[in-house]
């Protein structure tokens, strides 16, 4: 994709004194979407992520020397982003600057001579995107006027938290906090398809989103929370793997439990069982005393019975 040549300059910049420019700054993602020349400007998206450098490009048409020439950046039509004129610039002697880029906004002194307008904007914010202009009120042709975009995208990690079973499967919740620009939040399997989902949560706060997105899930896999931010060319995901109990596992617990009951029920019986085997022990015991007395000893034979038997023989 073709860049504005502006973007291949020294990286050297006035930040007073001058130091180099860190490689954040260089890794700004350029995109062209106007190249028309004249009196127009270049219509140029940049998108960076928060917290690092954005280079907003701006070169005149005529490309002569413009290190004693006037150019004002502005934000919205109304914000005093960056001033210069014949050396005097935002950063030492003039204090029309808006408050809101007091102390991060930067250019490149030593490629003034080549046409080099651009500037650096440092620690960027969600609240730094907007529409920029960058204007020569003094040159030839006049009003000469060149806009750019500036987008900063922000996105923390997402989170993905198992909220409990229900009666088809698990409830799972993605979320993304503080993401902008607003993202697109998806759940996929370990395949990458996306799982079905009701329409998000979402919340907005000063430019930043708080999306909240819940689903239930009926297989065991790995899940992630995916959110896009096409805009800024950016995704970032979270990972958890969830159970989801099965008909087999619910199978396997009811032959558990269904052997458990059997079992309980066979020693149950075993125990009936000999308890009335006790019982019928213990009655057969008292029927035999009662009807088995001991008889009496036998009487030995005495002297009468001898003769009685005696003479009965005789």
């Amino acid at each position: 994709m073709k860049t504005s040549p502006v973007m291949k300059t020294s990286p050297v910049m006035k930040m007073s004194p001058v130091m180099k420019m860190s490689p954040a700054g260089l890794l700004s993602l350029v995109l062209c979407l106007n190249l028309s020349a004249g009196t127009s400007g270049h219509d140029v998206l940049v998108v960076v992520p928060e917290g690092s450098e954005a280079i907003l490009p701006c070169s005149p048409t005529n490309k002569e020397n413009i290190v004693r020439k006037l150019f004002i950046w502005n934000k919205d039509g109304q914000k005093e982003v960056f001033f210069y004129n014949t050396g005097i610039d935002s950063t030492n002697r003039r204090s029309g600057q808006d408050e809101q880029f007091r102390g991060r906004v930067f250019y490149f002194p030593n490629q003034l001579k080549n046409s080099n307008a651009s500037i650096v904007i440092r620690h960027t914010t969600t609240a730094d995107s907007g529409d920029y202009t960058c204007s020569f009120p003094r040159l030839q042709p006049e009003g000469q006027i060149f806009t750019v975009k500036l987008l900063v995208g922000a996105a923390s990690k997402p989170s993905i938290t198992i909220l409990g079973e229900t009666d088809d499967g698990v409830l799972v919740q993605c979320s993304v906090r503080g993401a902008s620009p607003e993202p697109k939040v998806q759940l996929k399997n370990r395949s990458g398809n996306t799982v079905p989902a009701a329409e998000p949560q979402v919340t907005e706060r000063g430019g930043s989103y708080d999306i909240i997105l819940q689903t239930t899930v009926k297989k065991t896999d790995y899940y992630q929370c995916v959110a896009t931010q096409e805009e800024i060319n950016h995704q970032i995901s979270a990972e958890t793997y969830v159970i989801v109990p099965d008909q087999q596992v619910g199978a396997s617990i009811g032959f558990w439990f269904s052997g458990v009951v059997s079992l309980a029920a066979v020693q149950a019986l075993c125990f009936a069982a000999a308890s009335i085997r006790r019982r019928i022990k213990k009655r057969s015991r008292r029927y035999e005393n009662k009807n088995n007395e001991p008889a009496l000893p036998l009487k030995q034979p005495g002297t009468e019975d001898r003769n009685n038997i005696e003479a009965g023989s005789k």
